[in-house]
């Protein structure tokens, strides 16, 4: 699966912004998706992730914030943030593979990155 991520930028805390990740056809019946950020020096983590049948799981830092969402219609999957905090400057990562999340799956569990798009929460 090849993954191509956009919308990022940067926004005042307490704005939003909607990051959009475009895939190619996934061919799998079952197919784990989500979203990851990394800040310089630190360990990328996960952020949310989405099942074929639209279950999501979000990190707690983020949960009531950020929604994830996949139109596999029009092969996009989204993470809509609301209420950004100010923190270190991210590059936000969509990720993708067959089979299951089951929950809020590590990198390691998957296959296929994008290249990423940064994000930044200042005033």
């Amino acid at each position: 699966v090849q993954l191509r991520e956009s919308g990022g930028g940067s926004v005042q805390p307490g704005g939003s912004l909607r990051l959009e990740c475009t895939y190619s056809q996934i061919t799998y019946n079952n197919a784990c998706m989500g979203w990851f950020r990394q800040s310089p020096g630190k360990a990328r983590e996960t952020v949310a992730s989405i099942e074929s049948d639209g279950t999501d799981t979000y990190r707690g830092a983020v949960r009531g914030r950020f929604t994830i969402s996949n139109d596999d219609a029009r092969n996009i999957l989204y993470l809509e943030m609301n209420n950004l905090f100010p923190e270190a400057p991210a590059t936000y990562y969509c990720a993708a593979d067959y089979g299951y999340c089951l929950g809020l799956p590590m990198e390691s569990r998957y296959d296929s990155w994008g290249q990423g798009t940064q994000v930044t929460v200042s005033s």
